[in-house]
């Protein structure tokens, strides 16, 4: 048996409020998870799931109760086969589409297979198409007693109000810098194969993943930091007029184009606190982003933002990743001093 809170603490708020819940019979039938991206919002959820299918859940003291780890359910469950558990997520698309929600609605009028309760795990209700949401609004108007359903937001991602206004909704938080780098220091050191990346690259994943674990642990494991490098290198002799667009762009296609979006939506959320005399995250990109604050309005900043999200939207309809990052480097580029492009 598992207490999800003890293992990532961040999430302790959220789970309490689900066991205070749970102890007066007033568990609604859904619930809308908002957290950052990497927060362990999906691990928050499968942990409701485990406990609400559990056939003999246990206490821990303090009124808190976790799934036992050894019925049916729980061994279901730890397989990744339980049949009364189902998640949607985007697909290919990149997002949640009506034949998942139709499956959804048809898996919530069926009876139970094996326990006395179902749940859905949508993950990310941000990223449901119109038809979609749509679909899943006629499941939410009509709650059925032995179904949960858990609907994982971005923050920051929209949902649409009809929705939001269906359920009930919980934050969970990004950790302290503190409690996010234990974490992950505790999971490298479990790295089964001996490598263990030295602190500086724990600490880099940490800075760039906005202080959220779980994707900093995505960019120790992967490629990531190395992709993001070269796009960052490309970034910056494209922004002094070094190299053309079109090589520019080719280094940010590598990254993909989720986490090509997701550089330049915080390099401009960055130039916005520069504007203002705060602080930037990326610290690669201080000096660069200090410069463009100081030649340009704020709202600029804004108008880039506006731009990722255009961005965000046309990769419903499997956008190119270098043609969003070429056009993303020249709103970047239109930035610099007429005489500074010139050159």
């Amino acid at each position: 048996m598992t207490d999800i809170a003890q293992e990532m603490p961040w999430l302790g708020g959220a789970w309490s409020a689900v066991q205070q819940r749970l102890a007066q019979d007033r568990l609604p039938h859904a619930l809308l998870i908002v957290g950052e991206r990497g927060v362990g919002k999906r691990e928050w959820a499968q942990a409701v799931g485990g406990l609400l299918l559990c056939s003999s859940p246990a206490k821990l003291g303090a009124g808190t109760v976790v799934a036992c780890g050894h019925c049916k359910q729980c061994e279901l469950m730890a397989a990744g086969s339980h049949p009364d558990l189902r998640v949607y997520a985007p697909e290919k698309s990149r997002m949640v589409k009506v034949d998942q929600i139709r499956a959804l609605s048809s898996f919530a009028v069926a009876s139970p297979q094996v326990a006395h309760h179902k749940v859905v795990i949508v993950d990310r209700a941000d990223q449901l198409n119109i038809n979609a949401a749509n679909a899943l609004l006629k499941t939410l108007e009509e709650p059925l007693p032995d179904v949960t359903l858990l609907l994982l937001q971005e923050s920051g991602r929209p949902v649409l109000p009809t929705i939001r206004s269906r359920c009930q909704a919980l934050t969970i938080p990004l950790p302290s810098a503190e409690q996010a780098g234990r974490w992950l220091a505790d999971k490298v050191s479990e790295l089964e194969d001996g490598s263990q990346p030295g602190t500086d690259v724990l600490a880099k994943s940490l800075l760039l993943a906005g202080n959220a674990p779980r994707l900093a642990l995505e960019y120790v494991m992967g490629d990531f930091l190395t992709l993001r490098d070269s796009a960052f290198d490309a970034f910056r002799k494209f922004m002094k007029g070094q190299v053309p667009v079109g090589e520019a762009a080719k280094a940010f296609k590598a990254l993909g184009l989720e986490d090509t979006l997701w550089l330049f939506e915080g390099w401009a959320v960055d130039l916005a606190r520069a504007g203002v005399g705060g602080e930037v995250t990326d610290p690669d990109a201080a000096d660069m982003l200090g410069y463009l604050a100081q030649t340009n309005p704020p709202w600029r900043a804004h108008e880039l933002l506006e731009r990722v999200k255009e961005s965000r939207s046309a990769a419903v309809y499997n956008a190119s990743p270098e043609l969003e990052a070429s056009q993303l480097l020249i709103a970047w580029r239109d930035l610099m001093p007429r005489k500074r492009q010139a050159s």
